[in-house]
């Protein structure tokens, strides 16, 4: 993984000097709350309902044991003693005091690590698919293109200050699994006929308010001009990107009201400037940084290991996970591993400090001491030789992080809701505990199959609810009540949509109905090894809105009291308020 060198080190021990200078000014009311919101967002803290998030860059997901046992410090000394793992490979801590923050990001930089850029209107923390460099469907490694396009583009001063947040997603395999057509430059690594390398451009994707699947700009862009073709889409959008409405803001309303073809107009002949400049990647340039994602000493081994495959015949609770949790390898004798974060009964995303020293010790043992984030709220081990998998499973199963549930109903995506963000409408994480809870049979989910189902508390997304194949989402009533909309038939992937709301919205305790309803017709209209979205794509929408209307959703307050949710206590009553 990169490592920091001597300059990178010196700019970020430089910005913890700068923002602990900010804050005493702020403590001792120097600075008013107006003047110190731009810097400590440009450092990636938040305020909350009861107290500081600082949200964490952890660039294309990858991290080390180290790095992880970082966090593990922060949890335990300043916030409740769990982290949560965020959709943009991130992990933010939700209860934190504002005097502490400097000592938390001189902890962070003593890892090489900080919290720039993962907040304001500039380019956020680039993200990347959580297989990179060990799937078998992969064109090229996506890693040293995406610390290229980190590098570039943190404290670019001509980007600094977008008419909005911009996101960059960036793939290597052949299926994508970087939801690159919902960022607002999405890029898939490719090759022409005559074997090049390039990057196939997406441009305008986005959720929030108002929902896009990014369109293609540009079917080829060799790899030497990727930088330059990013930057001028980026001056494109500075340029003409609204101002006046941040509601309108994005790059996506610039591409939806000019057209694709007029916006590549306009980059291609700002690009004509830029193509054979001082931003062209060199083969040097390339191959220097690609010399820090090189392969782990990989034993030669084989792809047979009979004690492997004797214990999944005996062991129901092995062959499970094995057949979710476990991914091909592109080396004989290994595999990836996901630890799932999604237990029923747990918060979708959270760690406890205990965990993720348990996780950096099994990144140790077992995984060439680095670990992966994914944007769907799970963490990868992928460097696993096939014969430790059955005393990772153990130790892993001692820590509640096997839940055999990768892609299936109970693996689903969340944000904090109402309980910490001040934006949302309506609770997330008691509604996850609810569902899971409902739906935890394992039989049942794996009779379902592969279905993603995502969770925002507002129309914000940030639970990328637009893209899951059942989509929930927070939305404001008049009577102050929480209310949700569904929708149905979004998904990712190289066949990427936005799910349509399917009719009038729901209360708390009526969605887990209204989901087994949808999920009656789609077990009664399936094909033969049909998945729920295609079943979806194929009859439409009407069935499942009929059946999920056709007759009253009340529930009885002795079903309310059944399925009541506990919160975990770390949600409760704050310790403490913000100082400000």
């Amino acid at each position: 993984m990169y490592r920091y060198d001597e300059y990178d080190q010196r700019i970020v021990d430089e910005r913890v000097k700068q923002y602990r200078d900010q804050v005493l000014r702020r403590l001792s009311g120097e600075l008013t709350e107006e003047e110190f919101l731009p810097l400590r967002l440009q450092n990636g803290l938040y305020m909350q309902i009861h107290a500081y998030m600082l949200r964490i860059a952890v660039p294309y997901g990858l991290i080390s044991s180290k790095q992880m046992r970082m966090f593990a410090h922060i949890a335990r000394k300043y916030d409740r003693n769990y982290g949560h793992f965020t959709t943009r490979q991130n992990i933010q801590f939700n209860w934190l005091k504002l005097e502490d923050t400097p000592d938390i990001l001189a902890d962070l930089a003593s890892v090489e690590m900080h919290a720039i850029q993962t907040s304001g209107n500039c380019v956020r923390n680039i993200t990347s698919d959580e297989f990179a460099g060990v799937a078998q469907d992969e064109v090229v490694d996506p890693r040293p293109y995406a610390e290229i396009l980190r590098q570039w583009s943190t404290f670019h001063p001509e980007f600094a200050y977008l008419p909005r947040k911009f996101k960059i997603a960036i793939s290597g395999g052949k299926e994508d699994r970087a939801a690159v057509y919902a960022h607002d430059i999405g890029l898939s690594v490719t090759k022409n006929a005559q074997g090049e390398i390039g990057f196939r451009v997406l441009v305008g994707g986005g959720l929030g308010r108002t929902p896009i699947i990014g369109s293609e700009i540009c079917e080829f862009v060799p790899w030497q001009h990727i930088l330059t073709y990013v930057e001028s889409i980026l001056r494109i959008y500075n340029q003409y990107g609204r101002r006046d409405n941040k509601y309108k803001a994005r790059i996506k309303i610039l591409v939806k009201a000019l057209g694709i073809d007029e916006f590549k107009r306009q980059v291609e002949a700002d690009w004509a400037d830029l193509k054979d400049g001082p931003g062209t990647l060199t083969s040097e340039e390339v191959n220097r940084v690609a010399t820090f994602f090189t392969d782990p000493a990989y034993e030669k081994l084989t792809d047979h290991d009979s004690q492997l495959n004797e214990f999944r015949a005996d062991s129901r609770s092995f062959s499970n996970w094995m057949l979710r949790n476990v991914k091909a390898h592109r080396v004989p004798g290994y595999a990836i591993v996901v630890l799932s974060l999604k237990k029923p009964g747990t918060v979708p995303g959270d760690a406890t400090a205990e965990q993720m020293e348990a996780i950096a010790d099994l990144a140790e043992r077992y995984s060439f001491g680095e670990l992966r984030i994914t944007h769907k709220q799970n963490l990868v081990l992928a460097d696993v030789r096939q014969k430790d998998l059955i005393r990772l499973w153990q130790e892993a199963t001692a820590q509640e992080l096997t839940a055999p549930n990768i892609g299936l109903l109970t693996d689903m995506i969340s944000c904090p809701g109402a309980e910490f963000c001040t934006l949302a409408n309506a609770r997330s994480i008691p509604l996850a505990q609810l569902i899971a809870e409902r739906f935890e049979d394992l039989d049942f989910q794996h009779d379902i199959g592969e279905i993603s189902l995502n969770i925002s508390g507002c129309v914000n997304a940030c639970g990328q609810h637009h893209i899951g194949n059942i989509g929930i989402t927070g939305v404001e009533k008049k009577d102050h009540d929480e209310w949700y909309q569904v929708s149905l038939g979004g998904a990712e992937g190289n066949l990427s949509s936005i799910g349509k709301i399917i009719g009038p919205s729901f209360t708390f305790n009526q969605v887990p109905e209204v989901i087994d309803r949808l999920l009656q017709v789609y077990l009664r209209e399936r094909l033969e090894a049909e998945s729920f979205i295609d079943t979806v794509r194929r009859i439409g929408h009407a069935p499942f809105k009929e059946h999920v209307y056709a007759t009253d959703l009340t529930v009885t307050e002795e079903e309310i009291a059944d399925k009541h949710v506990v919160v975990p206590a770390q949600y409760s009553v704050p310790y403490f308020s913000p100082r400000f």
